[in-house]
């Protein structure tokens, strides 16, 4: 049993900002592989499927992005799961939009959702998901970045991306207890091909 959790912030509001894609991603996810209707459990919403034969469940903290932990830590402590059980999908200003990278454990590289997790679980070990938005090139522009509205130009390598990883979502399953996310990385990066640099001039 494997749990995703997707990282944004809850206000209807912020639903198209770039620090949401944890959250569209999951979405992504969970209609692709029909999972059960979304309901409020563990400070979020909750719901729970099967990918490539392996129960997934799946939550979207509501606690805003900063106490992202606490509703993870409630599932997780609910569940008995382990941090390498567990996998968040957030957005990743160091990777070109459209890219993905998936790796174990590490720092949160001042990504707040990450940070409460890390403080909430004790311990960094577990799976990232990290979804491209690209750098606005200069630190100042950061936080207006990951808080803005993806722009009508990134949508086209955005639902690119967000298809992809749920058309690879088994190979993560499969993958990662094992340790080994480099089919699902593959797959996506070649479901997405060159879609996701085509912001970058």
């Amino acid at each position: 049993m494997l749990l995703w959790t997707g990282l944004g912030n809850p206000e209807p509001g912020m639903a198209r900002q770039r620090h949401n894609i944890g959250f569209m991603a999951i979405d992504a996810i969970a209609r692709r592989h029909g999972f059960s209707p979304w309901r409020k459990r563990f400070k979020g919403e909750f719901c729970e499927g099967q990918v490539s034969g392996i129960k997934v469940l799946a939550l979207k903290p509501l606690t805003y992005m900063n106490a992202s932990g606490e509703s993870v830590q409630a599932a997780a402590a609910f569940y008995k799961m382990l941090p390498d059980s567990i996998t968040a999908f957030h957005d990743e200003l160091d990777l070109a939009p459209g890219r993905i990278r998936v790796k174990r454990g590490g720092g949160a590289a001042g990504h707040n959702g990450l940070r409460s997790m890390d403080r909430m679980l004790g311990m960094p070990d577990y799976w990232r998901v990290r979804l491209g938005i690209g750098h606005p090139g200069s630190k100042e522009r950061v936080t207006g970045h990951v808080l803005g509205d993806f722009a009508k130009v990134d949508l086209p390598w955005l639902r690119t991306m967000l298809d992809a990883v749920a058309d690879a979502a088994p190979l993560l399953a499969a993958g990662l207890p094992d340790g080994k996310p480099e089919l699902f990385m593959t797959r996506v990066a070649l479901l997405v091909g060159d879609q996701g640099s085509k912001d970058q001039n």
